[in-house]
């Protein structure tokens, strides 16, 4: 059987216009289709901004060879976990990390509760995959550590780098062009990204060292209404509130102007199973401090300012020297600069036609 014969599908629980998970599912499916293969992407919930006939509900999965390769995207709670070893075929499994269930449980019980189902599942189906593909080696350490005995490799997300390149919103750059230092953290609101950390930080940066001073936290609530409550809450106490923009749900060329108008990037997330935002920062030119927990020390490789505890006076500090000493300034980004070439869409390509290959299809 030659490779136009032979498919080698997707599956996944929801697929989204603009999510890196999304995003890394349909880039390997046009690396795929390049190399030759049939494919096809197949999720239980389809996203309705993503255009028709990219992806196919999980009940048009075709019939499906022994010799059939399906690469299953785990990430969350779903009956997909357990019916992925029923089905005929060879398996890989590319891993995305699950966010512990005690990080949402005070917010949202039915997510924490999925999560928890999807952790538990995990252990479940090692046996069922021949090979695991983690985005990164703090995910590949986590499927060990839960009994895997297949192949493990990792491969980083398939991150579009040229769509960064595209103009950025002019009605939010107009908005606050003002000469205000601005302080930057992107993902959704979720409290495993510590974003009242951030906060704390902004609040001694914006208190003892620069009042002229921001900080916008870019991000969705949905499902974390009450975390993004208590966060509002929290800036209103320390007398804050009004120098905190929470954008909500954003258009991507939205994303761009804030990352333009940022002065440094700023995260203090515990849980992160890879982190895109810190490498479109990087890519973007906006000097990063990262929290060392997770996947944030790997996923920065050296570059940028890692914090080794939870000192929000030093990240304080921190900010200011990244704003007004040049010679640091320059010497991060360009430690940044260098690290995206492990990151490279080239690179990441090239590793995964290489994972494929390996596999003999």
């Amino acid at each position: 059987m030659n490779k136009k014969e032979r498919k080698i599908l997707q599956m996944m629980p929801t697929i989204t216009f603009g999510d890196g998970v999304s995003n890394d599912a349909l880039a390997m499916d046009r690396i795929l289709r390049d190399m030759g293969y049939k494919t096809g992407i197949y999720a239980q919930n389809i996203g309705s901004r993503l255009p028709a006939g990219v992806v196919q509900k999980v009940e048009k999965l075709p019939k499906l060879s022994k010799d059939d390769v399906i690469l299953y995207h785990f990430s969350t709670g779903t009956d997909l976990n357990k019916q992925i070893a029923e089905l005929p075929g060879r398996k890989v499994m590319v891993y995305h990390n699950i966010t512990p269930k005690h990080f949402l449980l005070p917010y949202n019980a039915d997510g924490a509760n999925l999560c928890d189902s999807g952790r538990k599942d995990l252990s479940l189906v090692r046996d069922a995959f021949e090979m695991c593909i983690a985005d990164s080696e703090y995910n590949r350490q986590e499927l060990v550590e839960l009994g895997y005995r297949c192949r493990a490799e990792v491969l980083p997300i398939l991150i579009p780098f040229e769509d960064y390149d595209q103009e950025p919103d002019k009605r939010v750059l107009e908005m606050y062009k003002d000469g205000k230092t601005n302080l930057l953290f992107v993902g959704r609101i979720a409290p495993n990204k510590c974003q009242e950390d951030v906060i704390g930080t902004f609040y001694y940066y914006h208190k003892y060292i620069n009042p002229e001073s921001r900080l916008f936290l870019v991000g969705s609530e949905e499902g974390m209404e009450r975390y993004q409550e208590r966060l509002s809450e929290y800036a209103k106490k320390l007398g804050i509130e009004e120098n905190i923009i929470f954008t909500g749900k954003t258009k991507f060329t939205e994303i761009l102007a804030y990352y333009q108008l940022a002065d440094v990037f700023v995260c203090m997330s515990e849980h992160e199973g890879f982190c895109i935002p810190l490498l479109e920062a990087m890519y973007l030119n906006v000097p990063v401090i990262g929290y060392d927990a997770t996947a944030v020390g790997e996923t920065m490789g050296g570059s940028g300012v890692l914090l080794k505890g939870k000192d929000l006076q030093a990240g304080a500090e921190w900010i200011e020297l990244l704003r007004t000493n040049e010679q640091i300034r320059g010497k991060i980004l360009k430690g940044q600069k260098k690290r995206l070439e492990y990151f490279s869409t080239k690179r990441t390509e090239q590793r995964f036609r290489e994972i494929v290959e390996s596999l003999g299809v």
